[in-house]
């Protein structure tokens, strides 16, 4: 879950998860529906699809990896993921590479390179495995990315309380505010949109994603009222924005009506969709809909 989202925003999605799927064997058996509905909100579900996948490999197998192969073997466990697992539970020497134990890298040699190049990247490796503490890996790596995280902060490092700063070269050069050196972010894509709230009953009209998308495969959204045909336009509820990665959309949420439902396309009642997976701009259109919808109980009373 922290893969690309911070603690803050992943603590309430894991204590939900962990209630539940408790252990890898409920986790294993559960209906994959459920299990990105539970995820519905956090993003890249491919990671709940590999989580779900890497509890059936450890059912199977009657026990989790306890070695750096094994668990890099899961669906979904990167080298860093697995050196740190592989070197704190079971002391495996595997030495781990953050960001965070980048930014000490970087510093305590000197290196300006790109620490987005992967070229960088594996020449950090190998530094990072040449320093590590072989006997005590486990306890060596936290102490690495905690360096990182608390006192070779990414603004303003704590030069004079870093244990390592008689060995630190920009900090002799007084290059500490200079590094790491990383690329720049791809240019921002601003994006207009539109979704289409078709009511019947009680109802709305959804669409699935197909199983083989690229993005959020098997999730249910609201379509654009181009998908519609037949589609006629009675209000504007409003708008709102949605961040995917460089991606910034501007959503504009519209009401109205079709003759009848396309091909592919369903029903879905307010209560059903509590037990689906939704897209997190569905779910941002519903809560647009639901403010519009106690706007007007307001203005009736009133």
């Amino acid at each position: 879950m922290l893969q690309q989202t911070r603690a803050q925003t992943v603590i309430p999605y894991y204590h939900r998860f962990l209630a539940h799927f408790p252990d890898a064997k409920t986790l294993a058996e559960a209906r994959e529906a459920d299990v990105l509905a539970c995820w519905s909100g956090l993003g890249y579900y491919s990671r709940a699809r590999n989580l779900q996948r890497a509890a059936r490999q450890i059912v199977a197998a009657e026990s989790f990896p306890a070695d750096y192969d094994g668990i890099r073997a899961l669906p979904g466990v990167g080298p860093y993921t697995a050196a740190a697992v592989a070197s704190i539970a079971f002391n495996d020497p595997r030495a781990v590479l953050d960001g965070n134990v980048m930014r000490v890298i970087a510093r305590l040699s000197g290196d300006g390179a790109d620490i987005g190049s992967a070229k960088t990247r594996v020449r950090f490796q190998q530094i990072a495995d040449d320093l590590l503490d072989r006997s005590h890996a486990g306890r060596f790596n936290q102490g690495m990315m905690e360096l990182g995280a608390t006192i070779c902060s990414p603004r303003a490092p704590r030069c004079a309380e870093c244990p390592v700063e008689r060995f630190c070269e920009a900090r002799k050069t007084d290059r500490q505010h200079e590094l790491p050196v990383k690329r720049g972010k791809p240019a921002v894509r601003r994006i207009n949109a539109r979704l289409a709230v078709v009511e019947r009953n009680g109802a709305v009209l959804m669409r699935q994603r197909p199983g083989e998308a690229s993005l959020m495969a098997g999730f249910w959204e609201f379509p654009a009222p181009e998908d519609l045909p037949g589609w006629r336009e009675r209000e504007s509820l409003g708008t709102f924005r949605h961040t995917i990665t460089r991606h910034h959309y501007t959503i504009t949420v519209l009401t109205g009506s079709v003759s009848r439902a396309p091909a592919g396309f369903q029903w879905r009642s307010r209560e059903a969709l509590e037990a689906i997976p939704l897209t997190t701009i569905s779910k941002k259109a519903l809560r647009l809909l639901a403010s519009a919808l106690s706007e007007r109980k307001r203005e009736i009373m009133s």
